[in-house]
């Protein structure tokens, strides 16, 4: 049986979900705390979206420059109604209307993605749950492609893929972690979902999980254990170090599970649901 296909810059895959987890001694802080552990389940914030308003300021910047030049240059040559002045008006709406159709899907990510995509671990059910944002960046005024979509995998289903390549934009190098998910009993991949964006937090998130998923809650050190204080602000792990807040964050839409998938995530299975 072939291999699955990958994506431009991989590298490798981590350890299969039921690989013997440890968690790296050397580890005092993770980058982020994990949202919520109990018995049942384990969840994990994503923030996919580093800059958030980026594209609205720059639509809002790059609208203005254009209304003001036309402005400008109309007012020094006035337009008149003949063919000729009928299409050079008619250019400076196609002009227009390219910006407003080359920056409406980035605005669209900037206004709809929630604060975070969580995904939730369930242990007692050997399933993971994503709060998992959708976008089409080809067909921005699409509705079907767009949004919070939410979607159920049974564990053992999981691929975890890393990935490295050159980006002059960020830094030089960019690096990624991700979630690939394959059709029962074949090497077709249904979905690949982002997970961190960084190679080594990747690799130790996945060992807590593997971990949790494995020992449960009593294997996961202290430390690792999620904030009682959920609207701490700066969080645990920003003490001693200044923290610019995007008020854009703040104007970002809540997570909302849908509610049967919500009590699903984080519940055991009843015992007429047990095989």
């Amino acid at each position: 049986m072939e291999k699955p296909d990958r994506d431009l810059g991989w590298k490798y895959d981590l350890p299969v979900p039921n690989a013997e987890a440890a968690i790296d001694s050397r580890i005092k802080k993770p980058p982020r705390d994990l949202t919520d552990m109990n018995e049942n389940y384990l969840e994990l914030s994503r923030v996919s979206l580093k800059l958030r308003g980026g594209w609205i300021a720059l639509g809002v910047v790059t609208s203005m420059m254009t209304l003001y030049f036309t402005i400008s240059y109309f007012s020094h040559f006035p337009l008149k109604l003949n063919p000729a002045g009928l299409k050079e008006l008619s250019w400076y709406i196609f002009f227009h209307a390219c910006i407003f159709c080359l920056l409406t899907p980035y605005i669209r990510t900037d206004l709809g993605f929630p604060k975070n995509e969580p995904i939730r671990f369930n242990r007692q059910r050997r399933k993971v749950y994503f709060y998992q944002y959708r976008f089409e960046l080809l067909n921005p005024f699409g509705r079907k492609n767009w949004g919070v979509k939410p979607v159920a995998y049974d564990w053992d289903d999981l691929t975890l893929e890393a990935y490295r390549i050159y980006a002059p934009g960020y830094g030089g190098i960019k690096e990624e972690v991700k979630i690939s998910i394959c059709k029962p009993g074949t090497n077709e991949v249904i979905d690949r979902v982002f997970f961190t964006d960084d190679i080594e937090e990747g690799e130790q998130y996945w060992a807590i999980v593997r971990l949790f998923m494995q020992q449960g809650p009593e294997a996961i050190p202290n430390f690792l254990h999620p904030s009682s204080n959920k609207d701490e602000i700066p969080s645990p792990n920003t003490e001693g170090k200044i923290v610019f807040r995007n008020p854009f964050d703040r104007l970002a839409p809540e997570v909302n599970w849908p509610a049967e998938m919500d009590l699903e995530s984080r519940t055991a299975p009843a015992q007429a649901e047990q095989p």
